[in-house]
């Protein structure tokens, strides 16, 4: 996997994470501040698409993971 797939796997795992344990009908709901990480990742990935930088992208390349188009 190229860098700029693994960054659209993780975030869209975490939002559906943050959703399940903040949504109050989930069976494994925790609290409603889980809620607040869905809006940390939503931001982070529109500042990644206006900046056209992404700190998850450079961690992913330094631990030596293929950069792509």
């Amino acid at each position: 996997m190229k860098s700029w797939q693994i960054v659209r796997l993780l975030a869209g795992f975490f939002v559906l994470l943050s959703l399940a344990l903040g949504v109050e009908g989930s069976p494994v709901f925790v609290n409603e501040w889980w809620l607040a990480f869905t809006a940390f990742v939503g931001l982070n990935l529109l500042q990644s698409a206006l900046t056209k930088w992404c700190l998850m992208e450079s961690i992913l390349s330094k631990l030596g993971v293929e950069r792509g188009c």
